[in-house]
C-alpha cells in the first residue's frame, strides 16, 4: 500500500466504516494519522480499539515515526509565510503568518486583531514575491465583524482586482460555538476542492464565552475549546494553510503592577497556538505589536499604523 491507499483498504475500514471517516472530514489517509482515537470515536461512534487500529495503520503507510533533524529541515521548506502588512511585524515574527502553524493576536477593543485579519485574506492571494501564496482564505466570523467593503478598499489600494480578492475569501458567520466548530470541519472540503493557504477565525472564543457561563461550566468548555484548536491545527498539517485566529482579553484584578491584560482560553490556548502576539494601542493612531511566544524569534515589539492601505507601519 502508498500514500494513494484508499481507506477501505486499511485494516478495520470496511465500505460502512469508510463512509462514516469521509462523512466527519477523514478523506485521507493524513486526517487520520493526525487525530486521536478519542476524536475519531466521538465523531463517528468507532470503537476506540477499532479506530486506534485504524489511526495506526495510516500512520505506518504514512511512516510517521523518527526522523533525523536534518530531514525535518528540509520539509520546512514547503512552510509559507504570509506578510502581515507591516515589515516591522514581518521582521518581528520571522518573515509573516506561517503555514502549517496557529499564530493567535489578542487584544483589546480597537487594537487591531480584525484589521489584521483583513490584511492577511488580501495578502495571502499576493504572489510568493510580494509576500503572499497566490492562495485563498476561509474565513470564519463568529463576532459579525466581516466587512467586504474593508477588503475592497484593502485589494484597491494593493492594486488588485477587489471583486476577485472577494470571490477568492470563503466567508461563513458562526452563531454559537457548536456552529462554530461545524464550520471548522466543513473547511475540510473547501480545502480539499479549492486553492487556499489560510484559515482564519475571528474571534476565536467570543462564542465560547457567551456559550458557557460561570465556573461551573469551564471544564467543559475548556474540552471543547482544545477539541475545536484540535481540529484547526489538524487543517494546518493537512492541507499546509496557516491558522490566524484573533482572541479577546479579560483583565485581571490582582495584578498591581504591569499591564493587567490576559487572553482567554488558558493554558489549552497558550499551547497550542506556536505564535502569539499582544495588541495595543500607543500613542495617537499608532498600535503596538508584541511577540509574546513563537518557537524560534525572541520576544519584542513593533509599532504599525491602520490606515486605508490597511496595516503599515508606523
Amino acid at each position: 500500500m502508498t500514500e494513494e491507499t484508499k481507506l477501505e483498504e486499511l485494516p478495520g475500514v470496511g465500505e460502512k466504516t469508510a463512509e462514516k471517516l469521509k462523512d466527519e472530514g477523514y478523506k485521507d489517509l493524513m486526517s487520520i494519522a493526525a487525530a486521536s482515537s478519542g476524536e475519531i470515536c466521538g465523531k463517528t461512534s468507532i470503537g476506540e480499539a477499532t479506530a486506534e487500529k485504524i489511526i495506526h495503520a495510516a500512520r505506518s503507510e504514512l511512516d510517521m515515526g523518527f526522523d533525523t533533524a536534518s530531514k525535518v529541515y528540509e520539509r520546512k521548506d514547503d512552510v509559507g509565510k504570509i506578510s502581515m502588512g507591516s515589515e516591522k511585524i514581518n521582521e518581528l515574527i520571522g518573515g509573516g503568518t506561517e503555514t502549517q502553524s496557529i499564530t493567535e493576536v489578542y487584544g483589546g477593543y480597537g487594537s487591531g486583531k480584525t484589521q489584521l485579519a483583513f490584511q492577511l485574506s488580501v495578502n495571502v492571494q499576493k504572489d510568493e514575491d510580494e509576500g503572499g501564496l497566490n492562495k485563498g482564505c476561509v474565513f470564519i466570523d463568529t463576532e459579525n465583524t466581516f466587512r467586504p467593503e474593508r477588503i475592497k478598499e484593502i485589494a484597491e489600494n494593493a492594486d488588485m482586482d477587489p471583486e476577485e480578492v472577494l470571490d477568492n475569501i470563503f466567508v461563513a458567520r458562526a452563531y454559537n460555538s457548536d456552529h462554530q466548530m461545524v464550520l471548522a470541519n466543513e473547511a475540510d472540503e473547501i480545502l480539499e476542492n479549492n486553492d487556499i493557504g489560510l484559515v482564519i477565525v475571528d474571534s476565536l472564543t467570543g462564542q465560547f464565552r457567551a456559550d458557557y457561563t460561570g465556573r461551573g461550566s469551564l471544564a467543559e468548555r475548556q474540552q471543547k475549546l482544545n477539541r475545536h484548536l484540535h481540529d484547526l491545527q489538524r487543517l494546518a498539517e493537512v492541507y499546509n494553510v496557516a491558522v490566524f485566529i484573533s482572541n479577546q482579553v479579560m483583565s485581571k484584578p490582582d495584578v498591581m503592577f504591569g499591564d493587567p491584560t490576559e487572553a482567554i482560553g488558558g493554558h489549552i490556548l497558550h499551547h497550542a497556538a506556536a505564535f502569539r502576539m499582544y495588541l495595543r494601542k500607543g500613542k495617537g493612531d499608532t498600535r503596538i505589536c508584541k511577540l509574546v511566544d513563537s518557537p524560534y524569534k525572541p520576544e519584542g515589539e513593533a509599532p504599525f499604523k491602520i490606515s486605508e492601505e490597511g496595516i503599515i507601519d508606523k
